[in-house]
């Protein structure tokens, strides 16, 4: 007497019938979430080096402000004068009150204007201030 070893007659295939809402949520998930801010950089500017750098994680929290060598300061997508950053910084820390600014300053520029850069955030209360650089190896 021999024994016959029966298998299941079920199919072992993946039900796609709810793939494409998968693949709906993931594409809006992804639209929502990701940060589209491209500011097109009208100062031109060289950044300093640096031996040792940190990288600031959360990029949300960043609002930069560009000097050139030739004394014009940028902030967004426009050129600024000096006495338009406090009230430009002011506002934006209103609306976002751990903002860091990340000042990209060019390595020849007149430190003179940096420092009255510093001031008028002072005056807008906006005191987590960065610089940056690029890495020297």
């Amino acid at each position: 007497m021999t024994f016959e070893k029966r298998r299941a007659s079920t199919k072992q295939e993946i039900p796609t019938a709810s793939m494409p809402d998968i693949v709906f949520m993931l594409l809006l998930f992804f639209m929502v979430t990701t940060t589209l801010r491209k500011v097109d950089v009208l100062v031109k500017f060289k950044l300093p080096e640096a031996k040792a750098i940190e990288k600031i994680e959360n990029k949300r929290l960043i609002s930069y402000i560009w000097v050139g060598n030739n004394g014009k300061i940028q902030i967004n997508d426009g050129i600024v004068k000096l006495d338009d950053v406090e009230p430009i910084m002011y506002a934006k820390r209103q609306a976002l009150p751990n903002i860091i600014v990340s000042l990209r300053v060019d390595k020849g520029a007149d430190m003179g204007l940096v420092t009255d850069i510093q001031q008028e955030l002072r005056k807008a209360y906006v005191l987590r201030i960065n610089y940056s650089t690029t890495l020297k190896i």
